[in-house]
């Protein structure tokens, strides 16, 4: 039963899941909106991330388990997923959620 609210919760994190991340400051009384975008470009068993520093980069398979995190140290990092066996993940980097296929 637990694995089937973590597939629903993680389904619905990949549909309603927005492309960015917002923050706000403040500033001599106005309030200023930046958009910071966080970028996740996968090829082969590489992934590039950018825009995330500070973050964390994390792996679940479909059934919800986590299976690795990641570190965000810099504005942009390269990550091996070699290590995966193959089929389906899914990526999570803030509030944004991609689902990739390892071969």
């Amino acid at each position: 039963m637990l694995k089937a609210l973590r597939i629903i919760a993680l389904a619905a994190l990949l549909v309603c899941a927005p492309l960015g991340v917002s923050a706000q400051s403040e500033s001599d009384g106005d309030v200023e909106t930046e958009m910071q975008a966080v970028t996740l470009t996968v090829s082969g068993t590489r992934v590039s991330i950018s825009g995330a520093e500070g973050l964390a980069l994390e792996v679940y398979n479909l059934t919800g388990v986590k299976i690795a995190t990641y570190r965000i140290d810099s504005d942009s990092k390269q990550l091996s997923l070699g290590n995966l066996t193959g089929g389906f993940y899914i990526l999570k980097v803030g509030d944004v959620v991609r689902k990739i296929s390892i071969r």
